[in-house]
């Protein structure tokens, strides 16, 4: 089938929303299904304010042409930005059934940046999502929070890593003092500061850039800012830690945790939603109210039970739930699948879902 994916996050953006869709894209097309892909660079668009890394598009007059042009069997919309809600306000007045999904806590991040109240941001949620024959969530967690917010058919979708990338490696990193690594996006949503103003042993090292960035260095010039880092630099810093800190209560899931267990690094969390999913006390890492306590039993854990856990966390899952999701809403397209009658295509899906 012909899927189109319209997201407002892409490349050169670096978070879990982009490594997500890529997986998912490689995946499909690996079945033999055709993806494309509409994003934010074949439109005007401006830089966010704090966040001039991402762009959205302010001209996004034309996704109901775009669309049309493809005539996709099935469209997944992964953001609610403007490219979403063109989509959305297009599919909707066309009849066109769709899907959505939900990557992060939208309501919190415009509290902690702008104050706007949580009942607000999730009524806007709300808003958004109703429309969309099922929603994507990260895990099970996510899924009964929004629901508690009256967000409603849900489906749990989970993630993967790429444990080929992210394995164990030679461990020597020069400090006497344990590493303690963060990796992400530097800002205020990410609480960064409960990690760095942490007192006791260890080195700190911070992977990853962001608005905050200037001002961290210059309060914490003992800390390390790498910057940016891909591919088998960053898989080398994983490697390297002893303890992964993640000390964002506002993720859904955490992309970096999986990351680094694969790595054989163990993690130390608060007991929150994205690190409730993940981390097993004393098996892969320790989640505590108090960070420096968590890191402190972290750094007991095995190595080896951490990459063994994140062994059996495949992307093949994660694509397959995607393509299960869209069946339903496949079978509800008014006349084929690229050109072959309904039913038929539906049983064809329904034969690639069972390999």
């Amino acid at each position: 089938m012909t899927i189109l994916i319209v997201t407002d996050a892409w490349h050169p953006q670096t978070n879990g929303v982009v490594t997500t869709l890529e997986q998912v894209i490689k995946g499909a097309r690996e079945l033999g299904h055709r993806v494309e892909i509409l994003e934010s660079s074949s439109f005007r668009t401006i830089g966010l304010p704090g966040y001039r890394e991402i762009r959205v598009a302010i001209n996004p007059f034309s996704v109901g042409r775009r669309i049309r042009e493809l005539a996709p069997s099935a469209v997944h919309i992964a953001t609610e930005g403007p490219l979403g809600l063109a989509a959305r306000r297009y599919l909707i007045k066309q009849g066109q059934p769709f899907t959505t999904s939900l990557h992060t806590k939208f309501p919190e991040y415009m509290r902690a940046r702008i104050g706007l109240p949580l009942r607000l941001g999730y009524r806007f949620l709300r808003w958004f999502h109703r429309p969309a024959g099922s929603t994507l969530v990260t895990t099970s967690r996510q899924k009964e929070e929004l629901a508690a917010w009256r967000l409603d058919h849900l489906q749990v979708w989970g993630r993967g890593v790429d444990t080929r990338l992210f394995h164990a490696r030679p461990r020597l990193h020069g400090f006497e003092e344990p590493l303690l690594l963060y990796v992400g996006r530097v800002a205020v949503e990410k609480n960064l500061e409960a990690f760095l103003e942490l007192d006791g042993p260890g080195r700190k090292v911070v992977v990853g850039d962001g608005p905050q960035r200037a001002a961290l260095e210059r309060r914490f010039p003992d800390v390390t800012f790498t910057g940016y880092c891909y591919g088998e630099d960053l898989a080398q810093w994983y490697a390297r830690a002893d303890v992964f800190v993640f000390p964002s209560r506002t993720d859904t899931f955490g992309l970096v945790m999986l990351e680094a267990m694969a790595c054989g690094t163990p993690v130390a969390a608060y007991p929150v939603t994205g690190p409730v999913d993940l981390v097993t006390e004393g098996l892969n890492g320790a989640l505590d109210d108090d960070l420096g306590s968590a890191i402190e039993r972290a750094l007991a854990c095995d190595r080896v039970a951490c990459r063994h856990y994140a062994e059996q966390q495949g992307w093949d899952i994660v694509v397959q739930r995607f393509l299960d999701d869209l069946l339903p809403i496949v079978w509800l397209q008014p006349e084929s699948i690229d050109g072959v009658p309904t039913h038929e295509g539906m049983d064809a899906l329904e034969s690639d879902a069972l390999r």
